[in-house]
């Protein structure tokens, strides 16, 4: 499109539809039949459908073809045109950008090569460039979370921040509930009548009051005098309304308790469900939307009234009851009603709205109502006002500054104090952000390896399920009565056993009314506790089985988080493994060749919690 200056704009826009940014392509330097060739291939590549969603992913693509543009231009032969792209502009741009120090050359080199895929008129050999090897992904550098300190130092600064905006917003809005009621007499003096009116305009209209001014034939609409004389337009908005920085220290709080990515708290809505009925804990159920998961990008997020145990006091008896900040539904439903009337004025359900002077922070220019931006900006300058120490020291003794903050950090530091997955699989929690976050990798490993040794030594303390041998099942056969008196069983139920009536999965149960879990009652415990239940009895046939679920066990150590497994699975993993170790060697490779697709889908069932009682 072209804009009302005769620039060229590329308009895009978000994969929700809510957000847009435009690109000036008029000032691409390259001859005119490879510009317009490019352009079209940024068109195709920012297109709905196409792959990139959020404006950070258009930003990329735009700055890579904005920086190849610079490296053609300063070759001394330029390419004028699609088909004159050789190979060795691909790997020179390549090399350029690693020369000049650039770390993100390699990524830069991705886009340039998504977008010259889209361009039409290439040579058959660039094309096939394309389709080859690109260069070796650099060793990152490992990501630092921050610790349970610091982040309680964060979660801190973020509650006075949004305690001090509560007592501001809420005494302004009584002052003037009272003024409106007609309970106040403002006739003798002048700066209450004055700021009075500023809250009953802000509140009514959403802007303080203004008057028109020109200025070199420029018409504009600047506040009145006495507006300007009660301090900067930012700070009397804030007399109702959060502030931009406030506004981010909610969404560092959402990070801290609720570990979410950081798009999906920036565009939180304010439209929820009262799972709770407003009776009891509360409960808020938000829908959020994560691009990235395609298919199911949308999801619904709990809100409950139950503190987060790292964000707490060491001593909780010093946590006020009336303190909401510390739990995620206290949080949103301070924030749904601080920002009710700016959501008014912006228009929209989403949560997270302020009012902007300029640009800075929010989408769009100039001042208005906007949601606040994804790109963190906002929130990393909110991190450098506040200025936190860190843990660490300098040479002598002087606390470091804190990492710069952002959501993403907050949000590496979540899973790896809760050591469980967010909007993601256990293996994307293992793999990407436990493994890559090497600041706590080794504390991560100890306490890893500390639980295997504690569920292990749980289960052999425990009661062992007693087995029964060929021989033995075979004499029962044959004398029921007196095998029965020697196990402690009546015949009827040890005819039962035998015959398989009494199968449970991994054994079978001779009284489910008595056993340890739930005595008196219908036995309502996990399968897998047979393995220590003085209630159940381990055949033969019930080898097979075994032997798939002690395998299926082995196999998701690889697929799961390590402390998730070792607190879940180590414990009947090392109970079964002990199981086989008292059969045969030659009678367990049979039994594992004997399983066939009724055991492994019954062993998968039982492991994903399909066959227990909730």
């Amino acid at each position: 499109m072209t804009a009302e200056d005769g620039r060229r704009i590329v308009r895009c826009y978000s994969q929700d539809g809510e957000d847009r940014v435009d690109f000036d392509v008029s000032e691409l330097a390259m001859p005119r039949p490879l510009r317009e060739a490019v352009i079209s291939a940024l068109v195709a590549r920012t297109a709905p459908d196409a792959g990139l969603t959020s404006h950070h992913s258009f930003r990329k693509s735009y700055r890579s073809l904005v920086e190849f543009d610079r490296y053609l231009t300063g070759l001394e032969t330029v390419p004028q045109s699609a088909a004159e792209l050789a190979p060795w502009h691909f790997d020179g741009f390549y090399d350029h950008r690693k020369a000049e120090g650039i770390k993100t050359a390699r990524h830069e080199l991705v886009e340039a090569r998504q977008l010259l895929l889209r361009t039409v008129g290439i040579s058959d050999a660039l094309a096939g460039r394309l389709a080859g090897v690109m260069p070796s992904r650099p060793e990152s550098e490992p990501s630092h979370s921050y610790s349970r300190a610091e982040l309680k130092r964060i979660a801190q600064a973020a509650r006075t921040a949004l305690r001090s905006a509560e007592a501001r917003i809420r005494g302004n809005r009584e002052l003037l509930a009272q003024f409106r009621a007609g309970d106040l007499d403002v006739s003798k003096d002048v700066h209450l009548r004055r700021r009075l009116q500023i809250l009953d305009h802000l509140d009514r209209v959403g802007d303080v009051p203004r008057r028109m001014r020109n200025t070199a034939g420029k018409v504009q609409y600047a506040p009145e005098t006495w507006v300007a004389s009660k301090g900067k337009l930012r700070d009397v908005v804030g007399w109702l309304h959060l502030m931009p920085e406030e506004i981010a220290a909610a969404a560092v709080l959402f990070g801290v308790m609720t570990g979410q990515n950081p798009e999906p708290i920036l565009k939180m809505t304010a439209a929820h469900h009262r799972a709770d009925g407003g009776v009891g804990p509360g409960t808020a159920i938000v829908g959020l939307r994560k691009p990235r998961r395609q298919g199911r990008a949308y999801m619904d997020l709990a809100l409950s009234e139950v503190p987060d145990w790292i964000s707490i006091p060491e001593k909780p008896d010093q946590l006020a009851t009336r303190d909401i900040l510390h739990t995620p539904f206290g949080l949103y439903v301070l924030i749904h009603d601080l920002t009710a009337r700016a959501r008014h004025f912006a228009g929209g359900n989403r949560l997270l709205v302020a009012y902007m002077s300029s640009g800075g922070g929010c989408s769009g220019k100039g001042r208005g109502w906007r949601p606040i931006l994804t790109d963190g900006a906002l929130i990393s300058k909110l991190g450098r006002t506040w200025n936190l120490p860190s843990d660490e020291t300098d040479g002598e003794g002087r606390p470091l500054l804190m990492q710069p903050l952002r959501l993403e950090t907050l949000r590496i530091t979540y899973i790896e104090l809760h050591q469980k997955p967010v909007a993601h699989t256990e293996r994307t929690a293992a793999t990407r952000y436990l493994v890559r976050n090497r600041g706590n990798i080794n504390e991560y490993r100890t306490v890893v390896a500390e639980t295997l040794t504690t569920e292990v030594a749980k289960a052999q303390a425990r009661s062992k399920i007693t087995t029964m041998t060929a021989e033995q099942v075979a004499q029962a056969r044959e004398n029921p009565e007196e095998a029965a008196a020697e196990m402690g069983l009546e015949p009827t139920v040890l005819k039962r056993m035998l015959a398989g009536e009494l199968d449970t999965v991994l054994g079978a149960c001779t009284d489910s009314t008595n056993g340890a879990y739930n005595p008196g009652e219908p036995c309502r415990a996990s399968f897998l506790l047979c393995l220590d239940c003085e209630c159940a009895r381990a055949l033969p046939r019930h080898l097979p089985l075994q032997v798939v679920v002690h395998d299926r066990l082995a196999e998701r150590r690889e697929q799961m988080d390590p402390l998730h497994w070792a607190g879940r699975f180590a414990g009947p993993h090392a109970q079964l493994a002990d199981l086989l170790d008292q059969a045969d060697e030659a009678a367990v490779e049979d039994a594992r060749k004997a399983a066939g697709p009724a055991e492994q889908t019954l062993a998968d069932r039982l492991l994903n919690r399909e066959l227990d009682i909730r």
